[in-house]
């Protein structure tokens, strides 16, 4: 089976749920996709949006509800999290909005937004119009450019099983390393 029956299959789904664990890198192969004919531009926004949107929901309510939690505590004392607390107090509003689009800050701020007493209902609309334009914004990048990036890609795994081998690489390290960072 090839990478595009198999997007095909599950795209949509793998989307969201990529968008919520990866994001950026799952998103833009997700505009590819669109380029390529095997998912639909809006469907792919949507799911894109969703999955960041309930992951940073998840992240705000463990911050909220685990705020005095002795690892909180200890992450509060790391320097992107205090600089992302530093950022939202001069501009609440822009760095809800904003945040997934700042490196390094992507999956701490929501935790220390939800250290802070934001009103739930102001983050969840701010969290959701992000969403959308974030997701819009990186379905579009992969959308645009998705030929040029097909073709540098092509080049570098010329098949699926290539592709699922790093996939897992991705995830194995991807875990290996929070796993580190826990210990520390």
């Amino acid at each position: 089976m090839t990478i595009e029956a198999l997007i095909a299959r599950y795209g949509l789904g793998a989307l969201l749920l990529g968008a919520g664990i990866e994001g950026e890198t799952v998103v833009v192969l997700g505009g590819i996709m669109v380029q390529r004919g095997v998912l639909p531009y809006v469907g792919a926004i949507l799911a894109a949006a969703i999955g960041s949107f309930i992951a940073d929901q998840l992240f705000f309510a463990a911050g909220r509800r685990f705020r005095d939690h002795p690892r909180v505590c200890r992450w509060s004392g790391k320097p992107a999290f205090a600089r992302a607390l530093s950022t939202f107090e001069r501009h609440p509003t822009l760095f809800v909005f904003a945040f997934r689009f700042l490196y390094g800050l992507r999956t701490v701020s929501p935790v220390a937004i939800g250290t802070t007493r934001l009103p739930l209902s102001r983050f969840v609309v701010l969290n959701g119009a992000a969403a959308l334009v974030w997701a819009a914004t990186f379905v579009s990048i992969g959308y645009w450019f998705g030929h040029g990036l097909s073709a540098l890609i092509g080049r570098w795994l010329p098949s699926w099983q290539v592709l699922a081998g790093g996939g897992v690489a991705i995830l194995l390290l991807g875990g290996l390393a929070w796993w580190w960072r826990q210990r520390t």
